[in-house]
């Protein structure tokens, strides 16, 4: 299958990253505090700084942890200063409900390639591409798959977001919060730029193009295999298999 949509591993694993940038399968990478918290990370700088020097040729985001303008502002630009491939990931919104379309527009003004991420409605997207230096670029961040676990259907949003991210110059859509394999097809017909994949999933891409009829035989050859290593057995009159 032919795809365009741009494939970045979702993470905070140092080894799983390693992993599929030697498949091949990744053009870049995400992070943010949950994906590290999982991880086990106790050091953010040292892990964002090896991870830079283990991908020096790879976009790769990390996140600011403050909650105020200020704290943000001045995270954003030691996590920039990393290197050139990195870009700074600010959410849409802080958690009291006010949104950091300041702080975002300070930060690409000043050079700094930004993943305004946690976004979920359209609002939220012009807001995020508004406040993008066009000269700089950017990354919108739709967490599609946060939408879809409400009962919505993503795909609308993300065909408007797309829409609305590409009337300006550099500035890219990604699809986040990926839940299966066939999100990247759906990431891609919407007209997405990027969508990040947990390595769990990427796993899953040697299924692609796969025969329906082969996957079955495959099912049932996993059950066969599951059964025997079980044990059991279901006693029935010997009779009755004759």
């Amino acid at each position: 299958m032919q795809l365009t949509v741009k494939i970045y591993s979702d993470g905070a694993e140092l080894s799983a990253m390693k992993d599929v940038a030697a498949k091949g399968l990744v053009e870049g990478f995400t992070t943010n505090p949950s994906l590290m918290k999982a991880a086990g990370i106790t050091d953010y700088l040292a892990f964002a700084k090896e991870a830079v020097a283990t991908f020096p040729d790879r976009s790769i985001s990390f996140e600011v942890f403050g909650n105020t303008p200020a704290r943000m502002l001045a995270e954003a630009k030691v996590l920039a200063a990393l290197g050139p491939n990195v870009a700074v990931k600010v959410p849409v919104i802080r958690a009291n409900g006010e949104d950091n379309a300041e702080v975002i527009h300070q930060l690409s003004m000043a050079g700094v390639r930004v993943n305004v991420t946690a976004i979920t409605t359209l609002t939220q997207v012009k807001l995020a591409v508004d406040a993008l230096n066009p000269k700089v670029g950017g990354i919108v961040s739709v967490f599609a798959g946060r939408i879809a676990d409400t009962g919505v259907n993503p795909l609308p949003v993300m065909t408007q977001a797309a829409t609305l991210c590409h009337t300006k110059p550099n500035v890219e859509l990604l699809w986040a919060s990926t839940r299966e394999v066939f999100n990247i097809v759906q990431a891609d017909q919407t007209g997405c730029d990027i969508i990040t994949v947990p390595p769990k999933i990427l796993g899953k891409l040697s299924k692609f193009d796969t025969p329906a009829l082969q996957v079955s035989v495959d099912t049932v050859k996993t059950f066969d295999h599951d059964i025997a290593e079980l044990g059991f057995t279901i006693p029935v009159d010997p009779v009755a298999t004759k």
